[in-house]
């Protein structure tokens, strides 16, 4: 019996969580059953990506800083390559509380499913984590911390990147929001694929290539080390909620219409538009063998790969202009899989 199809009395929510079933424990609406009840497992796939999330702890201040801050400090950094390190902080220093707020104010509320909400608290950590990292090179180099984190509000292409993902958050935190109806799920789908598909899975990954591509050059190692971490986490993160996605499609298939599989493809095209503006921005010329129009083939290029994971067709063909980006963007293991210094973290240390 679905759990979704069975009165809710408190007699009877009393009789079904005595002894709770797996196949009931819905990704959604699965009101009747306990969600504080972990096991039996469900989704063995959350599970794991929370056991894989815990392997893969660490913490910014474990990161020496000494010779970026000497690099900073010198003459030997452009004004461009000033200027790519600057938009950069700016950009992720207020879009990891975003997805944080997110999660916690909206996503948690409405998964119904204890092993998927265990991960979400999981990733709501690192999240914290991924902010105070910002914090914490904003002190390392001395720079103005209002100005790098009030970017969100002065800086067109930051702000419009986050304005598109605070509008689908703004919707799920209505009073009158559930997702009980079809076109609830729908709004919920949208606010997943945003954040996950859209937010970390295409608009993190432009700033991940500008960054690292400092690292390639044995420049801003200390900044380039975090920001593969974050790169790590965030690889989880796109792939539980890939998962997620893809599970409620399966328990909602009627949700799933093709004139709802075309609004989420218009929303992936004009995040794309806005990916490609915020290089433009960061890159008004050419910088570490990097430019704007690069940068919209590799836009396109991922944008196809998240389409083709949740079961739509890609739209752009787009090819991959960083081939050393692809060791780290589509290998399945958490680990290892970076091409300079590899950093094994276990249980809360760096060990090299």
């Amino acid at each position: 019996m679905s759990c979704c199809n069975v009165s809710n009395t408190p007699a009877q929510a009393h009789d079904l969580t005595k002894r709770v079933n797996a196949e009931d424990k819905r990704l959604i609406n699965c009101k009747a059953v306990d969600v504080n009840q972990l096991m039996p497992l469900k989704y063995k796939w959350a599970w794991e990506h929370y056991l894989n999330a815990n392997k893969n702890h660490w913490l910014p201040s474990e990161v020496p800083m000494q010779k970026d801050i000497e690099l900073w400090k010198s003459n030997k950094l452009t004004d461009d390559e000033r200027h790519v390190i600057m938009r950069n902080l700016g950009f992720f220093s207020t879009a990891e509380s975003l997805v944080g707020n997110n999660i916690v104010l909206a996503i948690f509320k409405h998964v119904t499913n204890p092993e998927c909400r265990q991960y979400l608290l999981r990733q709501a950590f690192e999240e914290a984590i991924h902010t105070h990292t910002f914090h914490y090179i904003c002190e390392s180099l001395g720079l103005d911390e209002r100005e790098v984190f009030n970017m969100y509000h002065e800086v067109n292409s930051i702000s419009e990147k986050d304005q598109f993902e605070m509008k689908l958050t703004s919707e799920i935190l209505d009073s009158n929001f559930s997702t009980d109806t079809v076109e609830g799920v729908q709004q919920f789908l949208k606010n997943l694929l945003a954040f996950y598909v859209i937010m970390e899975g295409i608009f993190f990954y432009s700033g991940f290539v500008m960054m690292l591509s400092f690292q390639r050059q044995n420049r801003m190692t200390g900044i380039a080390e975090q920001f593969q971490y974050i790169m790590r986490d965030e690889t989880i993160h796109m792939n539980f909620g890939v998962d997620l996605i893809n599970g409620i499609k399966e328990e909602n298939p009627e949700a799933w219409t093709p004139a709802f599989q075309a609004e989420l493809q218009q929303m992936i095209e004009q995040a794309v538009e806005l990916e490609i503006a915020y290089a433009q921005d960061c890159l008004p010329r050419g910088i570490l063998g990097l430019n704007a129009g690069l940068f919209r083939e590799y836009v396109q290029h991922i944008a196809d790969r998240r389409l083709e994971r949740i079961g739509m067709g890609a739209r752009y063909g787009s090819r991959n202009p960083f081939p050393w980006m692809s060791e780290a963007i589509d290998l399945g293991k958490e680990k290892n899989f970076f091409e300079t210094r590899v950093t094994e973290y276990q249980s809360g240390s760096l060990t090299w």
